[in-house]
C-alpha cells in the first residue's frame, strides 16, 4: 500500500493510523466503558483508576475529534456533559474486544510458565 497523508501526517500503513487514534494507555479504556452506556465526565474519572483530569480531558477531546465519541452538553446549572459512542466508536470497540481477548490469552499463557 502506498504512503498516505491524514491530517497533515504521513502514514505508511492503515494499522499505524488506527493504533495512533485509539492506542495508548487511556483511549481504549475510555471507549470500553462507553460501549454499553452513556457516561458523564465524573463517572469516567471515577471508573478509570490513575487517570488525571488533564489526561482524561485531552483523550476525550481527541476521541471526539476523530469521530469515536459524541459529547453532549446540557445547558443547566451546574453544567452537565455526557459522552457516548458514535457508530465509528461501536466499530472500534468490537476491534478492541478482539485485542483485549488476545491480551487475556497472552496473560494466561504467561502465568502457566
Amino acid at each position: 500500500m502506498p504512503d498516505f497523508i491524514y491530517k497533515g501526517k504521513i502514514y505508511y500503513n492503515p494499522v499505524q493510523l488506527v493504533i495512533e487514534q485509539v492506542g495508548g494507555t487511556w483511549k481504549a479504556p475510555i471507549l470500553w466503558r462507553l460501549k454499553t452506556k452513556v457516561l458523564r465526565y465524573s463517572e469516567l474519572k471515577k471508573d478509570i483508576p490513575h487517570i488525571s483530569d488533564k489526561m482524561l480531558t485531552t483523550q476525550l477531546r481527541e476521541l471526539e475529534e476523530d469521530g469515536y465519541i459524541l459529547r453532549k452538553v446540557f445547558a443547566q446549572v451546574p453544567p452537565r456533559t455526557e459522552y457516548s459512542l458514535t457508530e465509528k466508536g461501536v466499530e472500534i470497540v468490537a476491534i478492541i474486544e478482539v485485542v483485549r481477548n488476545f491480551g487475556l490469552k497472552l496473560i494466561q499463557e504467561q502465568q502457566k510458565e
